[in-house]
């Protein structure tokens, strides 16, 4: 096969309730879109011999190699507040794992069928989110936001029936460094699957947090990287739209790109989903979910653990420190973003633009990226900042010029739609360089382009 993919994969070592084996479902007529050479290269990949059509058969799953072992991985979660006792990959299927250069990743198709997790759905996708999922997850890594990255997206040939009618069918493939969530665990401690908690705990602290030396590390290990992560997010004014336990991936990556969106006008309240009604998922409210989130994180530990009582004790005192722990990481990612060192002044400037920001009717991005404009816009703020002498070096550092506006991922879902990608690709050169500035890309939607909601699923 022109492209070696020698899957070694571990997941499997672990008891089959952790997992259902199946073959990939087959496609009718698989065409390549996109393939990611350049994250092929990092993860030591040689596609030099590859041709398109074999790229569309191996990343549809129809012409898998020999050394996958396809399976979905089983996982519960607390969805909107409310816990499934079961979910799992109702439309992905894990090929392996591979030791690359980036570390053991896994190798996933999304929208490639059903599987024992489906439950009512068809397992498959459509176009549009999984370009909008290419998209995302393309700009995060280009903005250096930890996330699963994107290796490849494909038609299949056939029509995916949905809400809007039939629609042309894609799978996305995802690369992570794992797809262990904090509903994993949940899976295991809502049966009182004490062997199999163990075994997931040791198998996560080897895989990702060797030196967290216990469950207790493990949880401490998570938060860090869930609060920097988060915040991070916060900085750039992303939105992830569906934060439940299912979709808090263990090694700290964003994972899971359905209802998100970057914000133009910023608005600390703005909501993305449209299944949202209580404003859950919120722009401001993700750092008090994530704190929710890593408590359930800590429940599903305390089985493990020899003396419970002292376990309870003890992990929520480590949740407990969550909130310090994330101001002192929004601090460090906002303030660069004003060119300033991270300190409490700097978080309070930080803070007094944004305030202003949302009584302006402001776009996010555009603020930080012209935040010289100020002094016109917002004189008195402009002044407390260049009283703080920023260093316009690291200010241009850490704003792009472009992100992944909402309205030009729809504008090119709907070419996609007629089989035009060409706003597509266009789209990915831009994003994947952010720091350039490109006009057809940094411009906030006009009121009859804004795009208020984004929508759950594939």
């Amino acid at each position: 096969m022109p492209l070696s993919l020698p899957f070694e994969t571990t997941y499997l070592d672990l008891p089959d309730r952790f997992y259902t084996r199946q073959p990939a479902t087959p496609v009718s007529d698989p065409q390549l879109i996109v393939f990611n050479h350049a994250l092929a290269a990092d993860l030591g990949l040689d596609t030099s011999d590859m041709t398109d059509a074999e790229a569309a058969a191996i990343f549809s799953g129809n012409a898998l190699p020999d050394s996958a072992t396809p399976f979905a991985q089983v996982y519960a979660g607390h969805q909107f507040g409310g816990f499934s006792p079961q979910l799992g990959d109702g439309r992905a299927l894990h090929l392996g794992e591979l030791d690359s250069p980036l570390g053991r990743i896994d190798i996933q198709l999304k929208g490639s069928g059903p599987t024992p997790y489906s439950r009512s759905g068809d397992g498959r996708a459509w176009v549009g989110p999984v370009l909008r999922e290419y998209l995302m997850s393309c700009a995060m890594q280009a903005l250096d936001i930890p996330t699963t990255k994107a290796l490849a997206a494909v038609t299949t040939g056939d029509r995916i029936l949905r809400e809007q009618g039939p629609l042309p069918g894609a799978i996305v493939t995802r690369v992570a460094a794992s797809h262990i969530r904090v509903g994993t665990f949940q899976f295991f401690a809502a049966r009182g699957d004490v062997e199999a908690l163990e075994k997931l705990t040791d198998y996560t602290i080897a895989r990702h947090y060797p030196d967290a030396g216990g469950p207790l590390g493990l949880l401490e290990q998570v938060m860090a990287k869930q609060a920097r992560l988060v915040a991070l997010w916060m900085a750039h004014g992303f939105i992830h739209g569906v934060m439940n336990t299912d979709n808090v991936q263990i090694a700290g990556e964003t994972i899971d790109y359905g209802p998100c969106a970057f914000m133009d006008t910023y608005h600390p309240d703005t909501v993305f989903s449209s299944i949202d009604h209580q404003g859950r998922y919120a722009y401001s409210n993700q750092a008090p979910i994530t704190h929710w989130n890593l408590a359930q994180f800590a429940t599903a530990l305390i089985p493990v653990m020899p003396d419970q009582d002292r376990a309870i004790e003890d992990f929520t005192a480590v949740i407990n420190r969550f909130p310090a722990l994330f101001q002192s990481e929004w601090t460090r990612a906002f303030a660069p973003k004003l060119g300033l060192p991270a300190t409490d002044e700097a978080a309070v400037l930080a803070q007094d633009l944004l305030d202003h920001m949302a009584t302006a009717k402001a776009d996010f991005t555009n603020t930080f990226a012209d935040v010289h404009k100020t002094e016109t816009t917002f004189p008195d703020w402009h002044k407390k900042w260049r009283a703080a002498a920023p260093d316009d070096a690291l200010w241009l550092r850490h704003n792009p010029q472009v992100i992944p506006r909402t309205h030009k991922i729809e504008e090119a879902i709907q070419a996609a739609t007629t089989g035009d990608y060409t706003p597509f690709h266009a789209m990915l050169a831009a994003v994947t360089d952010p720091f350039t500035k490109n006009d057809a890309y940094m411009q906030p939607p006009e009121p009859q382009e804004k795009v208020l909601q984004t929508f759950c699923g594939t």
